[in-house]
């Protein structure tokens, strides 16, 4: 059964920003904050405990990186939805992260209305990515030719990468998000991924 709050735990190494955290998810009720560490090997301890919805970790932490502790963060519990935070946007580290089984990835600096847009759409969408990535991508996109897709699925290829749901995609082209779910599974299918955010990633190498 489906909670009104997701839990949530952070791990981050800057001791300054624990408090900015705990103030943060403060203000927002439909979050809880159920732990906050700043080493990774503190964190599994606690995965089974509090069976978090969502894990907002960095990439750069001492003694193990974020990215080599999503395996392990998926051993404990395998549903339980991950957003790295970097402020490193290479997509040779952003694809790595992702087929490693992030959810998400967001760049720094971050920002309260950032990061609540990005727990909001992970929470709804399964996915989240920073703007200034998407951007990256759209630039990669540009005059490009996806022969691949059909007519449909390039107009919706073009949508994800302006950051539109799947909500917003369906009100654009007057079809019901069942059938835009229907197009986005196809592509995720042609590009061989899982994820909207792996999509954007792969379709920013080609």
């Amino acid at each position: 059964m489906q909670t009104d709050f997701s839990k949530i735990m952070v791990i981050e190494k800057d001791q300054k920003l624990h408090d900015a955290y705990r103030a943060y998810f403060e203000t927002y009720m439909e979050y809880d904050l159920v732990g906050i560490y700043s080493k990774v090997n503190a964190a599994l301890k606690d995965i089974k405990k509090f069976r978090p919805d969502i894990i907002v970790s960095e990439v750069a932490l001492p003694e193990m990186n974020g990215i080599d502790a999503i395996k392990l963060i998926r051993r404990k519990d395998w549903s339980v939805k991950i957003i790295m935070i970097s402020d490193n946007n290479d997509f040779t580290i952003i694809k790595r992260a992702f087929k490693s089984g992030a959810n998400g990835y967001l760049t720094k600096p971050m920002t309260e209305e950032k990061l609540h847009h990005a727990l909001t759409c992970v929470k709804e969408d399964g996915a989240t990515i920073s703007n200034d990535i998407v951007k990256k991508v759209v630039s990669n996109l540009h005059r490009k030719s996806f022969k691949f897709f059909s007519e449909r699925e390039n107009q919706i290829v073009d949508y994800l990468c302006k950051g539109a749901t799947y909500k917003m995609i369906a009100e654009k082209l007057f079809v019901t998000t069942s059938t835009v779910n229907f197009h986005i599974q196809n592509i995720y299918l042609k590009l061989d991924v899982n994820s909207k955010s792996e999509a954007l990633a792969k379709l920013g190498q080609l």
